[in-house]
């Protein structure tokens, strides 16, 4: 296949290639005599011209990744820069093959290919980092459609429970020699625990032994949140037993309070307020104080109070449960945090976005469930606060639709995860911090509104969500493009936009 004479982009919607990949994946030939599961995965390469190329795991031999039987067998010899690429699944990182092999992500970065979309994101530490690679290689990246993700992990679900076994192995295995919080706590006992926050406990997961029982001991023991001394027999709980169920879990871990905090919007009207409690008991003693004070911090500045969202009390309540079960407690001097004001609800969580999720992956809400604490996730799960590793994305996605009210904002200060939801249309110009969206009035916000989860759009689904005729959701694009909020991909009729990052 000799070199590209023609310039003229003819490439359609992303959206069809994705589907593309997505039934290429369906022919991968899993490896003989392998003992564990292989990835299904399918690859589809699109020339500026429109022309296609399509690859699927072991399509010529055993093990051969979609992407080199792609660019290294059927492509090899054509020039493929500024083509773009779909893998159903992130392109394997460095370290991923042994010397002399190289990995797909070096493969496709060399190949200069501009553009990769991917499926799911690589859940083995042996092959992650492709995307990451890409980027330091000025490879634009971007996710496949949220629908397409679970079609994909849902294909290939026996890989990704092994996976999932494989690195919960070695978690058991890091925190048994590291974990502090799977250590015994030294000076505490069975009485060192809260019988509110046990009873909660056995009411939620409707156990019918009482608090202090030799049932529930077994049961805590079994779950490994308390710990028996062989020698004495004696029981201890472990720290995430504290931090569940003790009578005074700062005693042992000052980082652990809830701190909230209210601005009514003029400077001496300010109410806090600290959770020193079991974190079992912190999500509805948060949710009655929110219910007190959310109802009165309406903006009383110039935005007219029907603009002002009372705000949802159960999207709080999961936030802050997300900063309870995600935070890293090793940071010792920071508080998870709750501030509310008439222009935002915000929830700091001390510690950075946990592999294999980055701050783009949770900005661009395409994060996956994992947790830094699956002990303290189990329990919450069992009673019934979430789900054992949810991180509340499918909530936060649903912001516009469900409560009209703009998507929340994630950053990441050094110390905390920090998601801020902002209250109004008008409040988003000031935690995106784009100076140009002061040049939107409140429709335009709205409608912008739609591009901030990053999924292409047609003009014509773009009309139909903003209700407006299809001339003016033509001018509303052409403005935000010329601004540089959003921008094209393809061409012509099946021309998609998208945020401009």
């Amino acid at each position: 296949m000799g070199k590209m004479t023609n310039t003229d982009d003819q490439r359609k919607a992303p959206r069809l290639y994705m589907e593309e990949a997505v039934r290429v994946m369906k022919d991968s030939v899993d490896e003989k005599g392998k003992e564990n599961p292989c990835p299904r995965v399918g690859a589809v390469l699109v020339f500026p011209d429109g022309r296609t190329e399509t690859a699927y795991r072991g399509q010529y031999r055993d093990g051969d990744h979609a992407e080199y039987t792609l660019l290294d067998k059927t492509l090899r010899t054509a020039d493929l820069t500024g083509c773009w690429l779909f893998a159903t699944l992130e392109p394997c990182g460095p370290g991923t093959r042994k010397f002399p092999k190289i990995c797909c992500a070096e493969r496709i970065a060399n190949a200069r290919i501009e553009k990769v979309w991917y499926g799911v994101q690589e859940l083995n530490p042996n092959a992650k980092g492709g995307n990451e690679y890409l980027k330091k290689r000025e490879v634009d990246v971007f996710p496949f459609d949220p629908d397409l993700h679970h079609i994909i992990k849902e294909y290939n679900k026996t890989f990704h429970d092994w996976v999932d076994s494989e690195r919960a192995k070695n978690e058991i295995a890091a925190t048994i020699n590291t974990g502090f919080l799977q250590a015994i706590v030294t000076n505490a006992d069975i009485s060192s625990l809260s019988k509110d926050a046990l009873e909660l406990y056995l009411n939620r997961t409707g156990k019918s032994y009482n608090y202090d029982s030799p049932e529930l001991i077994q049961d805590l023991i079994d779950k490994n949140l308390l710990e028996v001394n062989e020698k004495t027999k004696e029981v201890h709980p472990t720290g995430n037993c504290i931090l569940l169920f003790g009578n005074n879990p700062r005693d042992k871990f000052p980082q652990s309070a809830v701190k909230v905090k209210v601005d009514y919007g003029t400077s001496d009207e300010q109410d806090t307020e600290s959770f020193n409690d079991p974190i079992v008991l912190i999500p509805d003693k948060v949710q009655q104080w929110v219910k007190k004070v959310l109802p009165e911090s309406m903006d009383r500045s110039g935005i007219k109070l029907e603009k002002v969202s009372h705000f949802p009390l159960a999207v709080i309540r999961e936030a802050v449960i997300n900063a309870i079960i995600h935070r890293d407690y090793s940071i010792k001097g920071a508080k998870i945090e709750l501030i509310i004001s008439p222009t935002m609800v915000e929830v700091r969580s001390p510690g950075a976005p946990i592999s294999p999720n980055s701050l783009e992956d949770l900005q661009r809400f395409t994060a996956v469930s994992h947790t830094r604490n699956p002990d303290l996730a189990y329990i919450f799960n069992l009673i019934g606060y979430m789900e054992e590793t949810g991180i509340g994305m499918d909530t936060f996605k649903a912001m516009r639709e469900k409560y009209q009210l703009p998507l929340p904002v994630f950053r990441f200060d050094g110390v905390n995860t920090i998601v801020t939801f902002p209250r109004t249309s008008e409040a988003i110009t000031e935690f995106l911090q784009k100076d140009i969206l002061k040049e939107l009035n409140r429709d335009e916000l709205i409608a912008f509104e739609i591009f901030r989860d990053h999924r292409p759009i047609s003009k014509n689904d773009f009309a139909i969500q903003t209700g407006l005729s299809k001339r003016s959701a033509e001018r509303l694009l052409k403005k935000f493009v010329d601004l540089t909020l959003i921008k094209k991909l393809g061409a012509g009729p099946s021309t998609n936009y998208t945020l401009n990052d």
